[in-house]
């Protein structure tokens, strides 16, 4: 019999918008449920384990660092140690710092292959602040991406505002996802249906629910295979855009094609761990975060002694043409990698999120739609945040559903359209969306 998967509920939310209020009234209500909570937030106010009647809470910290950029590798680190517990606990509750973009958190649920099978993401509820959360959509694109990314949006603070500001904040909101079950509460005060058991994105769930379809953010954007023979090579690097770079020198024990992607996620791991500084002329050393000094005017250098002949794996937070970047031989001979892979890198704090929707009828002509949108999500990316929608390509008598984050996309047959109206709709959550671009050359898909 397989064992159910832990639910996992992350609570976002800007500063100030209530979510240890939130987490406090769900530990407080008697439910009879025993929970695990994860805290990401520097100087978070500390959780009486005592207010839960008949059940043992577990709580853990995070204060290195925002969830979403530095700490993932932490994350899976509490995830396994809680897993190995997990007659202690029903399900597991991750406040996150009110700087965090939910959308890198949620991939650690369906890349790392251990969480995978552990847990299962339930749901993501961002709070807004409804008296202040105008100011900080304006500037802050953590905020959005909070509201883009939430399966339940708790518009918190209603008491403070009035009714038309209220009705503009909810039309704003829209704007962002109009996917969310938005719920006006005071002191946060919603049903705790509204917010566990949400199954916004169980994989075991019907079509219509939301199946795993994540490519993860890594703290380096390069990453090289080389064959290296056991002696000594000098790692060079030219001037770049940051006077440091951070590196691990990671072994393998193949040269596949997909060694590097699948090597990923472990050196994720040791990213996660404080890194070595290393001047220039200092010894590399092996599976270690080492964070490279380097001299803003010349040739930095370091040294490497390999004892053992085999394949090594660079990885690099920057790209290698960034800093002209060389592996060089002892006769000064560069060692040219073998495979090469760019990353999709940590997220930046800034730019404007958007959501673009809209509705065709008639029928999609299959190769032209998975052609545009594979191109589309190639070049932009980094930008769209979630792409949702149910299509009707020509010649199926099925709907077809599509789910993504970021570059990758999954779609599944859907439900028969039967005697129901066809259609094709499209969302779009992410930055600086071109709508009429994107709606355009949507509709030269149709068939």
């Amino acid at each position: 019999m397989t064992t159910p998967r832990i639910p996992v509920t992350v609570l976002t939310g800007f500063l100030g918008s209530g979510k240890t209020t939130l987490l406090n009234r769900i530990l407080g209500e008697t439910h009879g449920l025993r929970i695990a909570v994860i805290e990401n937030e520097f100087g978070a106010i500390g959780v009486d384990q005592d207010l839960v009647i008949n059940a043992e809470e577990e709580i853990f910290e995070m204060n290195n660092g925002c969830i979403c950029c530095t700490v993932r590798g932490d994350l899976i680190r509490i995830l396994n140690s809680l897993a190995r517990r997990r007659d202690r606990f029903d399900r597991v509750i991750l406040e996150t710092t009110g700087l965090a973009d939910p959308g890198p958190v949620a991939q650690t649920f369906f890349i790392d292959e251990d969480i995978r099978e552990n847990y299962r993401l339930d749901g993501v509820i961002t709070l807004v602040d409804a008296k202040h959360v105008a100011q900080h959509l304006d500037d802050d694109s953590e905020a959005l991406a909070q509201i883009a990314f939430a399966d339940r949006i708790l518009l918190n603070k209603i008491d403070l505002v009035d009714a038309d500001s209220l009705a503009d904040l909810r039309q704003r909101i829209r704007g962002i996802n109009a996917m969310a079950k938005v719920l006006p509460v005071h002191m946060a005060k919603a049903p705790l249906a509204d917010i566990l058991d949400v199954g916004g994105f169980d994989l075991d769930r019907a079509l219509e629910t939301r199946p795993g379809f994540l490519e993860p953010e890594y703290p380096f954007e390069w990453a090289g295979l080389y064959w290296l023979d056991h002696g000594t090579y000098v790692l060079d690097l030219a001037p770049g855009p940051d006077p440091e770079m951070s590196v691990c020198l990671w072994p393998v024990t193949r040269a596949a094609p997909d060694t590097l992607t699948q090597d990923a996620e472990p050196v994720l791991r040791r990213f996660a761990e404080p890194a070595r500084a290393l001047p220039c002329h200092a010894q590399l050393p092996c599976w270690q975060h080492a964070r490279l000094q380097l001299d803003g005017e010349q040739h930095s250098c370091f040294n490497l002694s390999l004892i053992k002949s085999g394949w090594y794996a660079l990885f690099c937070q920057h790209t290698a043409a960034e800093f002209n970047l060389r592996l060089l031989r002892q006769d000064g001979n560069v060692v040219p990698a073998s495979q090469q892979h760019l990353f999709n890198p940590a997220h930046e704090h800034d730019d404007e999120v958007t959501s673009v929707a809209f509705e065709y009828p008639g029928e999609l002509h299959e190769t032209l739609f998975d052609a545009w949108i594979g191109s589309l999500l190639r070049t932009r990316g980094n930008d769209i945040y979630r792409t949702k929608g149910i299509v009707n390509f020509r010649d199926s008598t099925h709907r077809y559903i599509l789910q993504g984050v970021h570059m990758l996309i999954e779609g599944k047959p859907g439900a028969a359209w039967g005697d129901d109206t066809r259609f094709n709709r499209l969302v779009l959550i992410g930055r600086n969306l071109d709508r009429a671009a994107i709606e355009e050359e949507f509709a030269l898909c149709l068939a």
